[in-house]
């Protein structure tokens, strides 16, 4: 069996999906991208990457994030399979937010992202002096 990349540049995949003149939604990037729109879904993926928050937990982890971003991302991350929502029997009901596996395997993504991200802007990048971004 020959390696999916051989014969293409690095990071083009041997793949008919990505032979396309234009975005669309089977290619798996544009999924990937999908899932991680929006301001603030990066924090709130890598909180839940540190393991299972409340509503509260995740509002103290991120106290700049408004409550109607944290709600909309948290609908928009259980809709896309990322996160399951799991409501606890008590008084108070408690809701405890998890990361399915599909939600895990982005750990290795963003990784990438900030890998990426802290070489294009290093001192020596294209783009400028070097900035200190915030770790996801």
């Amino acid at each position: 069996m020959t390696h999916r990349t051989v014969g293409h540049p690095p990071g083009l995949p041997d793949d008919p999906r990505a032979d396309v003149t234009a975005p669309t939604p089977e290619c798996p990037v544009e999924i990937t991208l999908a899932v991680l729109q929006g301001r603030w879904t990066t924090l709130v993926i890598r909180e839940l990457l540190r393991g299972d928050r409340s509503y509260g937990e995740l509002r103290a982890a991120l106290p700049a994030l408004s409550d109607k971003v944290l709600s909309d991302r948290l609908v928009q991350l259980t809709r896309t399979g990322v996160v399951e929502r799991h409501r606890h029997p008590a008084w108070p009901p408690r809701v405890l937010y998890t990361l399915t596996p599909t939600g895990h395997s982005l750990g290795p993504v963003l990784q990438a992202l900030w890998d990426w991200g802290a070489r294009a802007s290093g001192p020596d990048s294209a783009t400028g002096p070097s900035r200190t971004p915030t770790r996801v």
